[in-house]
């Protein structure tokens, strides 16, 4: 889990800024946790943090998983060296991406398919879950040509927690079309195709929020 030498990249959850910042855990207390000044990864300048401002902070593991909780600001101290404080929800409050494993969370995201040669007519739908590697739809009544292994082009509608509306449009291919557990209704499984880092971040970041909404109402149990 996190250690002394981890190394932390912080992303504002205000939605006003995308820029990423790295630094170093140098100490570590039951509920918080003292970072060395962060530097902007974009720019390599080091960066000055204020009481109060909100992060997504995440870590790589022992185990090489990725570990994202929520982080604030609380302090600064001066001795031996200048430290930030930061808020430590605690081991048990991580969240855990494993390397070749997406988190799929529950969740209705407005999505609008559309055929790349024709094959179908363009509809538009909720998923009933969504990763960073893929989604499930649920399908309208009576389409036709929407067939397995095709690749269509994926519109979503991602609405962050902080406010901030991402729209992405993403090839993706048509995984397996199957029948809704106990119900009539039809689902397709997609996999998204050459998405860029950014798209796969923001579809991390949207699952990470949906993760903690789900625990926070008790839906979800940390495994």
């Amino acid at each position: 889990m996190l250690k002394i030498g981890s190394t932390l990249i912080l992303e504002a959850i205000d939605g006003q800024t995308e820029h990423k910042y790295k630094c170093k855990v140098a100490e570590i207390s039951p509920n918080s946790i003292h970072i060395d000044y962060p530097v902007n990864m974009e720019t390599g300048k080091t960066v000055f943090l204020l009481n109060g401002m909100q992060f997504k902070a995440s870590f790589i593991g022992k185990d090489q998983s990725l570990y994202l909780f929520e982080t604030e600001v609380t302090g600064k101290i001066k001795q031996p060296i200048p430290l930030i404080v930061l808020s430590y929800p605690g081991e048990q409050q991580l969240i855990r991406i494993q390397r070749r494993q997406y988190v799929r969370v529950e969740a209705n995201v407005d999505v609008a398919i559309h055929p790349l040669n024709g094959e179908f007519s363009p509809f538009t739908t909720i998923t009933s879950d969504i990763s960073a590697g893929g989604a499930a739809i649920v399908l309208p009544a009576k389409i036709k040509g929407f067939e397995p292994g095709m690749t269509v082009e994926m519109w979503l509608v991602l609405y962050m927690r902080s406010g901030k509306i991402h729209y992405l449009n993403i090839p993706s291919k048509i995984v397996r079309i199957f029948k809704a557990e106990h119900t009539p209704v039809e689902k397709a499984s997609l996999q998204f195709l050459d998405m860029t880092q950014q798209e796969r971040l923001l579809l991390i970041r949207y699952s990470f929020e949906r993760q903690l909404e789900q625990r926070q109402k008790g839906i979800i149990d940390e495994e």
